[in-house]
């Protein structure tokens, strides 16, 4: 909310509209209206989610104007429940929501249309002055007219989107992560797959070349904590685009890409006191992580994945990992409140490694899971 809250300021201060930003003095009188809106955006050609900021007057210099009065208000279950009798083409709409902000004593209504690859958005069948069949979009601050239709280099745009045309090969590769179903295993076995519908992407991986052996923390949470490091390299023809170190858990019943390092400083001292593991949703990293989970998905697998995300920290975007770093540090003396809730797994004494060092990891990543969880019951 707060990183919303940033980008709306930033956009009112800007004092035009733009190619994924619109104003409204108030909520719109006209479905019609509303409807023609959100469609342009939807197929907004910047590629991002896009805003309808509703309570900024542009007749008087962009001041806010407060909507918590206004009749015709909608939250987002009344959004949603109004496209949903929309005859849309196949059925796919758009994903919108409202969010509320406070400025002082004033509120304005946010509109938020996420940004998507299904796009174009268009009609079926006509919805008062909304015609079927019709492509809207948006160009700088000005929509389709709903007595026309997009012009067709944007259109051919729109479609390229929804195929996956418009990305470089990363980003196709991420796109596709999030279709398993979509990969197959090469001549070689599962340790090769293949994205069938576009088969010059492929995924390989391999016990790690450098033939690593040796121990983190987050292993001790498995009945077989012994590690088997991978190497997951993902290819385009014979181009290498990245290669990912991965860890192959629980004797191989589970795999994953290994989580990143980052850590605390609560004291005066520069240096970490506390270490941690972790992902953050909806990155490159999280999205292999789902599809190795979902691709060789079994109840073992489930169990393994189960006790590996419980000693690393997922957090839902980077700026919230921010700002729990901060939280942190402000109530890191209250560690106490947790410590008697939590159980430490057996580790074995293993020679050349200071087992202690394991066990505090161990904690510290128990503890912060616990006040992750009260760190966000307060935001």
């Amino acid at each position: 909310m707060e990183s919303l809250k940033k980008l709306i300021i930033n956009l009112i201060s800007l004092k035009q509209e733009g190619a994924y930003w619109d104003f409204k003095r108030e909520w719109y009188e006209s479905n019609q209206d509303l409807l023609h809106d959100i469609i342009c955006m939807s197929n907004n050609l910047v590629n991002r989610d896009s805003y309808i900021l509703i309570g900024i007057d542009e007749d008087e210099d962009y001041i806010i104007k407060d909507v918590s009065n206004n009749p015709n208000r909608k939250n987002t279950q009344k959004i949603v429940d109004f496209l949903k009798d929309i005859k849309f083409a196949g059925d796919i709409r758009p994903i919108v929501y409202v969010e509320t902000l406070n400025f002082d004593d004033d509120i304005i209504d946010v509109i938020v249309i996420q940004n998507s690859s299904n796009t174009p958005f268009y009609l079926k069948e006509k919805y008062k002055g909304v015609f079927s069949n019709q492509i809207y979009t948006r160009i700088q601050d000005t929509n389709t007219p709903t007595n026309s239709s997009a012009d067709i280099d944007k259109i051919e745009w729109l479609w390229k989107k929804r195929f996956g045309l418009i990305e470089t090969p990363v980003e196709r590769i991420e796109t596709f992560l999030g279709k398993p179903d979509g990969w197959v295993n090469g001549p070689y076995g599962e340790m090769q797959k293949y994205y069938k519908d576009f088969p010059e992407y492929t995924i390989t991986y391999d016990f790690a070349s450098d033939n690593r052996d040796g121990y983190v923390y987050y292993l001790f949470s498995q009945s077989d904590s012994k590690p088997n490091w991978m190497d997951i390299k993902i290819y385009y023809h014979q181009t290498l685009l990245t290669e990912i170190g991965g860890i192959s858990l629980d004797g191989g019943r589970y795999m994953t890409p290994c989580p990143k390092t980052d850590g605390i400083s609560v004291s005066n001292n520069h240096r970490w006191d506390i270490m941690y593991k972790y992902m953050v949703k909806e990155s490159f990293l999280h999205k292999l992580h789902q599809f190795l989970f979902n691709n060789e998905y079994s109840s073992e697998a489930r169990i393994a994945r189960d006790r590996f995300i419980e000693v690393i920290l997922l957090f839902d975007s980077e700026q919230e990992q921010y700002l729990f770093k901060e939280y942190v540090v402000e109530h890191w003396n209250d560690k106490g409140n947790y410590e008697d809730s939590i159980n430490l797994p057996h580790i074995p004494q293993l020679e050349g490694y200071k087992v202690d060092a394991f066990k505090d990891d161990y904690e510290h990543a128990l503890i912060l899971q616990c006040m992750l969880k009260d760190f966000r019951k307060r935001n």
